[in-house]
């Protein structure tokens, strides 16, 4: 798989290409933003490694260049650790986000999880009709076309976010487990993907302004909670 990694410090981009060669990824090393939007104008990548602490330009500016020009997976890497920093990058249309210090081993894995998505018309696992529209109260979810509405009004997802709302929406009122979803919809079973799910379901909540759909259930999971009648 050809991997594009957009890291600005030397020492780290030589470990990380040594490390992700022996792996078996073809690395292309961007220095900055304008570097990398433009080998993503010319070549085609299965996966984006993203600082965020670029020279030119920030690295959540590019990620939503990157967004509005292709819909390769993009993992930021980032001594970023906030949770504010986390949410707005994920809102971009980022999908994960790795903090520095990190281990390699779970940065591969990491990898590994988003790559098996790479268009943006894969549904979150769920058997559905491919014309399907969901009506919850204020809310319509469009599978086909992958469009979100609250009252109306179009609501912008990340492709995670969709596959999120659109895996719990196909059955209302069903406790899905934690594990679950992370299979479903990040097609991987490693634990650490957890807390990327947390930030995602806070995201969504605040999207669809109806912060009580998504109901979490203690101990168990997420469920979509059926519109009052």
């Amino acid at each position: 798989m050809r991997l594009l990694l957009v890291e600005d410090d030397e020492h780290v981009a030589a470990a990380l290409v040594a490390v992700l060669g022996k792996h078996g990824f073809d690395v292309v090393r961007a220095r900055g933003g304008e570097e990398a939007i433009g080998l993503l104008h010319d070549r085609s990548f299965g996966v984006v490694l993203l600082d965020l602490g670029l020279p030119d330009v920030d690295g959540f500016e590019v990620c939503g260049r990157i967004r509005r020009l292709s819909s390769v997976p993009v993992i930021m890497v980032t001594a970023r650790a906030d949770v504010r920093s986390r949410i707005h990058g994920l809102n971009l249309g980022a999908d994960d986000y790795v903090v520095k210090p990190y281990d390699t081993g779970e940065l591969l894995a990491r990898i590994h999880a988003v790559s098996r998505r790479t268009g943006p018309e894969d549904s979150a696992g769920a058997e559905s009709p491919g014309d399907g529209v969901l009506a919850l109260g204020p809310v319509t979810v469009e599978l086909a076309t992958r469009q979100v509405s609250v009252d109306g009004e179009p609501v912008a997802l990340t492709r995670k976010e969709f596959d999120l709302l659109a895996l719990l929406a196909q059955r209302p009122g069903v406790v899905f487990r934690r594990e679950q979803i992370i299979s479903d919809v990040w097609r991987t079973s490693w634990e650490g993907t957890g807390r990327t799910l947390e930030v995602h379901v806070a995201s969504l909540r605040a999207k669809l302004r109806r912060p009580e759909l998504v109901e979490t259930v203690r101990g168990v999971g997420y469920r979509l909670s059926l519109p009052a009648a």
